[in-house]
This record gives C-alpha cells, sequence and structure tokens, in this order.
C-alpha cells in the first residue's frame, strides 16, 4: 500500500481538508503537556491523505464555574465556523468527530514558523515605539514593571475584531501561531460565546479606535449570514445555544453601530492569566 500523501498545513482552504479531519481514521501519537485539558497530537488518514491535527477529546475537559460541562469542543469548532465565515481563515479547519476517547474536537496541526517576527514584546519605558502597540504595565520581577506590546499588524487586528465577536475570554500569547506561509491562525477557542462580555486578551492595542473599513464590510457580512435561517446560524445552533447565539448578533451589531474596537468593560479582568 503506498504512503498516504502528507498534506502541509497552508491547505486550510481545501474542501476536502474537513472531510478528512472528520472522516479519516484517527491516530493517537501523544499527549501534549501544560495544556489545562486533554490535548492529544495525532494523525488522521482518509483516502490516501494524511494530515496532522489536534484532539481534544470532550472526556478530557477540566469542569469551569462559568461555562457549561462539556462544551468546550463544540465551543472551538463554533469560533472555526465564524472565522470561516468572515473570509479571513484565523481559526485552522475545525470539526466535532468522534474518536479513540470518545466525543472530541480535531483541529487541523498548524506548524509554526520558526524564524517569525516576535508578536508580543517587553519594552521600557512608557511609549510602545514604532511598530508597537501598548496593552499595559505588567511586572517583571523585583518589583520592577516593563510595557507589555503587541505588534501593529493586521493580522493581529482582525484576530481582534474575531475575538470580540466570539467574545473570547482566553487569547493568550501562546494562542498565536504564526505560520511560514505568513498566515497567522489563532488556536484554542473552547472558552467563548458566553451571553455575558468575558473579553479577555492581549490584542488590547486598538482599543477606542475606528474599525478599519474591511472590518466594518466583514461584520456587514456576518449580519447577513447570522439571521435567522441564514447559513451561518444554521450551522451555530448546532454547536451553542439560542440565547448565545443571539448573543453573537448583538455583539456583531453593536461593533457595527460603534465602529470602534471595543475597550476593557471594568467588571471582567481584560488580561489573561497567565497572559502566555
Amino acid at each position: 500500500m503506498p504512503a498516504p500523501e502528507r498534506i502541509p498545513s497552508r491547505s486550510m482552504t481545501d474542501t476536502g481538508t474537513a472531510a478528512v479531519l472528520g472522516e479519516g481514521r484517527l491516530t493517537v501519537l501523544g499527549r501534549i503537556e501544560g495544556a489545562s485539558n486533554a490535548v492529544l497530537h495525532c494523525t488522521v488518514e482518509h483516502e490516501g491523505v494524511e494530515l496532522t491535527c489536534v484532539y481534544k477529546p470532550v472526556a478530557g475537559e477540566r469542569p469551569l464555574w462559568d461555562f457549561p460541562d462539556g462544551t468546550l469542543a463544540e465551543r472551538e469548532v463554533a469560533a472555526y465556523e465564524i472565522s470561516a465565515a468572515t473570509g479571513w481563515d484565523l481559526v485552522p479547519p475545525t470539526v466535532l468527530r468522534d474518536g479513540p476517547y470518545g466525543e472530541g474536537m480535531c483541529q487541523l496541526w498548524i506548524d509554526t514558523a520558526a524564524d517569525a517576527p516576535p508578536l508580543l514584546a517587553l519594552v521600557e519605558g512608557e511609549e510602545p515605539g514604532d511598530g508597537w502597540k501598548a496593552v499595559g504595565q505588567a511586572e517583571v520581577g523585583e518589583g520592577r514593571t516593563a510595557l507589555l506590546v503587541h505588534a501593529d499588524d493586521a493580522r493581529l487586528r482582525r484576530l481582534a475584531v474575531l475575538d470580540a465577536v466570539i467574545n473570547n475570554s482566553d487569547r493568550k500569547g501562546g494562542h498565536l501561531l504564526p505560520a511560514a506561509d505568513g498566515s497567522l491562525y489563532g488556536i484554542d477557542h473552547g472558552v467563548t460565546f458566553h451571553t455575558d462580555d468575558k473579553l479577555r486578551t492581549l490584542l488590547w492595542g486598538w482599543a477606542g479606535e475606528p474599525l478599519t473599513e474591511e472590518a466594518v464590510a466583514v461584520l456587514e457580512e456576518l449580519t447577513g449570514v447570522l439571521k435567522d435561517g441564514g447559513p451561518l446560524a444554521g450551522r451555530l445552533a448546532a454547536l451553542i445555544t439560542p440565547a448565545e447565539v443571539t448573543a453573537v448578533r448583538d455583539r456583531v451589531a453593536a461593533l457595527l453601530a460603534a465602529r470602534l474596537h471595543p475597550v476593557p468593560s471594568g467588571q471582567w479582568p481584560a488580561i489573561p492569566w497567565p497572559p502566555v
């Protein structure tokens, strides 16, 4: 039997990728250490095509006080659906499927570029410098602080808009994956879509600034597909609650009404911990 064809991570938009992830034979290679929930490194093979992927079984999810038990995998898939609808492709292809340890989410593995420019930094002083946006002061030990900054990068700015739409409560630095082809992907979207404002992110650099014309156009497109009976609304309804779908519509409408990047609400920690 010939060896399965290896598909590089850049084949993100192939319609066949979802079929491989969802229908292929899943083989666990090992567990990724350090994650709060079970995260398994796998291969998945279907009709002679093999991909590397991440499989997060629902059975390995740690209960949270503010999210219903056993819903994180579905929220990860819902985040992918929103990302795909924007056309920005900021979340790797993600499906809900059965696997060796039961139902879970399966997501395409992204190989990061070792030589990618840094997206986050700590700098001395109170100004971020050219090409950077300030997030806030951070303790660096021995009573000292430094200014936490992120790159003034169009890809990150799109991700900041996506996070506002899906109400991401955990956008950490380690969830940003720059790929070798210049694309940027965000991962770990299990704690999203809450009906309360829980936006926690390292990407506050544009807070209060006008949305780009591109972002406004994307949000207007989302408004159409999120309507009752719309294609995206139907897919989300199978993954999150009706109240959470309504909350997505409301967040998109609020962003369009303000035409501004959101600012921290003050009712919830603005930056996740640990930040990386």
